[in-house]
């Protein structure tokens, strides 16, 4: 067996146990989780990501370890945007507590399976048109700009979404209480409830976050593995980073200034390939700790002062 045969084994072993135990197929679905309990979950995942992260250096070496540690980090910052856009979701169509478990539950798989999809289309796309690196670089810089100078939302108005207007007009939407269930039946017709609506929001939330993260993955590494791998580990944090960071919506307002530098700053890397201009991996791994870490502690204390 190969050193990636075996860190891909030992990955799906990892991810088949979350499955089971964190993200409660073997619990009640609208048991709840406390602040103290997202707390050690949370530090739970981001030290199993770092025990992963020692595991691949053991196995496939530093350059492919940091790789691995740096696309994490990208992904779980991004993560923690996506939550807050979730917490905004869940807050606009009024879902009850108890109903929320199970909706993130659905919300989380879903997102595992498209972004294990998004990856393999682009793992082959990029091995048959290797120029799509560049226009991935393209669209960090553009998606950065973008990020950096567009105003922190504080609530989601469900009325100018999209999606959610297509469902009202081509799908029977009922506004009655869920009572926990999906879809309802009413004068012989099955209708979708509201908290169908809420899950297929997630999603569509969920892959256009993908449409950002997965290219400034593949802006660190080229490898399948480390992509893999990185995008699955974030995203199975998700659960419990939701019921620890939804009281704190409005403390982090400049983390996404942190994060479009970051992805500025690797579609430039990424662009700067043309001319066959290359950083050593150790750089991106500063960078995207230097910006992500001063973003959330600078929010810190900008809530600080706001809150006095």
């Amino acid at each position: 067996m190969t050193p990636n045969q075996l860190t891909y084994l030992i990955f799906g072993i990892v991810m088949v146990l979350a499955l089971v135990f964190d993200l409660g197929l073997l619990s009640k679905k609208t048991a709840s989780m406390s602040m103290q309990k997202a707390l050690w979950q949370t530090i739970f995942w981001l030290g199993l990501s770092a025990a992963f992260c020692g595991f691949m250096w053991y196995e496939n070496g530093m350059n492919m370890a940091i790789s691995y540690i740096s696309a994490y980090l990208m992904e779980w910052s991004l993560s923690i945007d996506n939550i807050f856009v979730f917490i905004l979701i869940f807050g606009a169509f009024r879902v009850r507590e108890s109903n929320i478990p199970r909706v993130l539950l659905i919300g989380i798989l879903i997102a595992i399976l498209l972004r294990v999809i998004f990856i393999t289309v682009g793992v082959a796309l990029i091995e048959k048109f290797n120029w799509l690196l560049y226009v991935f670089g393209a669209i960090l810089v553009y998606t950065g700009i973008k990020m950096f100078t567009a105003e922190h939302e504080t609530e989601f108005d469900k009325e100018q979404s999209a999606v959610y207007r297509f469902m009202r007009k081509y799908l029977r939407i009922s506004d009655g209480e869920p009572a926990g269930r999906f879809t309802i039946r009413s004068n012989g017709k099955i209708y979708f409830t509201i908290l169908s609506v809420v899950v297929v929001m997630l999603a569509v939330t969920d892959i256009v976050f993908a449409l950002d993260s997965i290219p400034a993955v593949f802006a660190i590494s080229h490898v399948p593995l480390v992509v893999y791998t990185s995008n699955i580990f974030a995203v199975l944090g998700l659960r419990s980073l939701f019921f620890l960071l939804r009281s704190a919506v409005n403390k982090f307002d400049y983390l996404q200034h942190g994060i479009a530098i970051v992805l500025v700053f690797i579609g430039l890397k990424m662009l700067a390939e043309i001319f066959h201009f290359t950083l050593p991996i150790y750089v991106s791994l500063i960078v995207i700790v230097v910006c992500l870490v001063g973003a959330i502690l600078y929010s810190l204390y900008r809530s600080s002062k706001t809150d006095r």
